[in-house]
């Protein structure tokens, strides 16, 4: 017998078009609905009486710590606010609130997530998301309805809820949402006094992208290649998804110039207030013993080399004390794929880490967490839940180069494949893992490798939502095994980073890439699409190991975001803006390994410390 599936959410008008369709009679002999209190929500949840709850998001942080309770969030449906009403006129439209959300989304710079549906683990599949997608079509195509009924039960003007509706909710949980609900849950956690970390977990469910909210989900042109390449611009500059052999298209016969205006006019859209974004952190790489051997990298040091190393608590604990120092909030920490170092390595010092530094860690690579999967002979999902209980907070996107099996096994045989490195991105996503993607090109890729590599990018994200930015850069080759046969300019690269921006019409935020080609081009990035300037880095060295020498402080990153003119604001990791202070003289930095002794801050490591080369920027 076919089991319904019992529902409890929220009497809202917010939450009314996701529940619509069930209300309505539409999928009555499907689910089973029950309107309630929110705190009546949540006892028909705790109790089992409900397989799903939708519920206020400040409501989640208390249930999603109690051990007794695996409970995950449905992608793809909830409730988003970014407009100014107060909470005390909010409360019957959207529920209890934590102040004016207006100054919430312009302090974090983040939106503001009001509802989702919970439940336990295992309790819905994708079939269930597939219904509850349905019934919020429905409800917005019938807000007018909905709007209608609300002034009639509960007094008031039908034209006020149904703007309200249509113009100060949207229906999408995307990266940013995501991002924004985990500020929320941090922001609630601090209110409390706790210092727990609370990290909202999804329910794994394969579903298609019709799934995606209606309002959200862009249009899909057919007989696209008929198109003037002008139209085709300008639809891709609207926000209207493009096909691959669209992208293909632009890629090779639109005028650049034309294409970075397209992807700045995406980026305005995206992104408008003229603000790009930076973080301070560093590149700390623990080993340089790696058993890859990627014929393009001239970092790693077979087990033999007397140049391999691990790096020790000693010389880590001087490096993490003055990203500290110099204002650093993260550390991107990555090495070799070291065979002698087992996963409790890993745990250990990610426990330290946390215990001694008020640093994020930004770690491990989808090659190494594969690389620990198969040494430990666990599954990557395994891998990954024992390291984000010992602190891991995201996952670096490197190792991707260009998606494709034929490249990867010429570049890097001994590499994990395209499906490995996917499935790492995926599983960390489910655990509710931000992490970033990359592309490195310049190894004689075709311009089909190139659009093929964001479009299984773009479909992960489909499903997940779970990357918060793109980062391109083309190959450096100086010293490495391999000689460069393929075109690196700058035109190039400008080239394939406004079409990213183009393509990617699920990711939030592009990075520029200035620690590979120069400020200035890093500068003119920002009009081709870009808005976020990256790392101002207090330690680099595998591009500039292979030629790449540029290094900017937060000062100049500042300098150079003004000088194009934008705003510059700091961020962590989520995109989440931060405030911060001018940094004093002391903080002004040159790379460790290049500072005079005499001009080290207390805690610096030694110009004759070890160098230690990131395994890769992002």
């Amino acid at each position: 017998m076919k089991t319904r599936l019992r529902l409890a959410a929220v009497p809202f008008l917010s939450a009314r078009p996701l529940i619509y369709g069930i209300e309505s009679g539409v999928l009555a002999n499907e689910l089973d609905l029950i309107v309630d209190s929110p705190q009546g929500c949540v006892s028909l949840l705790t109790s089992g009486d409900a397989d799903l709850a939708l519920l206020p998001s400040v409501c989640l942080r208390t249930l999603l710590l109690d051990p007794g309770l695996d409970l995950r969030i449905v992608p793809g449906v909830a409730t988003v606010r970014t407009t100014s009403m107060h909470a005390s006129d909010d409360e019957p439209l959207l529920g209890p609130l934590p102040g004016s959300v207006s100054d919430w989304c312009e302090q974090h710079g983040l939106p503001f997530v009001s509802a989702l549906w919970v439940g336990r683990n295992g309790a819905a599949g994708w079939q269930h998301a597939e219904l509850l997608a349905q019934s919020r079509d429905f409800g917005l195509a019938h807000l007018p309805d909905i709007a209608a009924a609300q002034a009639k039960h509960k007094a008031g003007f039908a034209a006020r809820y149904q703007a309200f509706l249509a113009s100060s909710m949207t229906y999408r949980l995307g990266a940013q949402e995501l991002s924004g609900l985990a500020a929320l849950l941090d922001q609630l956690g601090r209110a409390e006094g706790s210092t727990v970390s609370v990290r909202p977990r999804f329910f794994d469910l394969a579903y298609t992208s019709t799934c995606e909210p209606a309002a959200a989900r862009p249009r899909r042109e057919r007989g696209g290649a008929a198109k003037s390449l002008d139209t085709l611009l300008a639809a891709a500059a609207a926000g209207e998804r493009l096909a691959p052999d669209q992208a293909l298209r632009l890629y090779t016969k639109a005028p650049l110039l034309d294409l970075g205006r397209a992807a700045d006019e995406r980026r305005q859209a995206l992104h408008p207030g003229n603000v790009v974004t930076y973080i301070i952190d560093r590149n700390v790489n623990y080993t340089n013993l790696c058993v890859t051997a990627c014929k393009f990298c001239n970092f790693f040091r077979p087990r033999k080399s007397p140049e391999a190393h691990t790096l020790s608590r000693l010389e880590l604990a001087h490096k993490f004390s003055e990203t500290v120092a110099m204002g650093g909030i993260q550390i991107l920490l990555q090495g070799g794929v070291n065979p002698d170092l087992p996963l409790t390595y890993y745990e250990d010092l990610f426990r330290w880490t946390k215990s001694n530094f008020p640093l994020a860690l930004h770690a491990l690579s989808p090659e190494e967490i594969s690389f620990i999967s198969r040494l430990e002979n666990l599954p990557i999902r395994r891998v990954l839940e024992r390291l984000v209980a010992a602190g891991l907070d995201s996952v670096p996107g490197g190792g991707a180069e260009i998606l494709d099996d034929e490249i990867r096994r010429r570049i890097s045989p001994l590499k994990c494949s395209t499906d490995t490195w996917l499935a790492v991105m995926r599983e960390a996503h489910a655990l509710g893992l931000r992490t970033t993607a990359t592309m490195v090109f310049g190894f004689g890729e075709t311009p089909e490798h190139i659009v093929a590599h964001l479009d299984k990018l773009r479909a992960l994200q489909d499903r997940t939502s779970g990357f918060t930015a793109f980062i391109c850069w083309p190959f450096q080759a100086e010293g490495t095994r391999m000689r460069l046969a393929d075109d690196t300019t700058a035109g190039r690269y400008l080239r394939v980073f406004a079409l990213s921006r183009l393509y990617l019409d699920n990711f939030p935020n592009l990075q520029v890439s200035w620690p590979t080609m120069g400020p200035a081009i890093g500068q003119v990035a920002l009009r081709f699409g870009g808005n976020d300037f990256g790392s101002a880095m207090i330690e680099e060295n595998v591009v500039s190991q292979a030629g790449a020498v540029w290094m900017l402080s937060a000062e100049d990153i500042e300098r150079q975001v003004r000088a194009a003119g934008f705003v510059p604001r700091r961020r962590n990791m989520r995109y989440e803006l931060l405030a911060h202070p001018v940094a004093p003289p002391s903080a002004t930095h040159t790379p460790p390994e290049r500072r005079p002794a005499t001009s080290a801050p207390a805690g610096a490591v030694s110009p004759t410390s070890p160098s230690t080369p990131a395994r890769s920027l992002w």
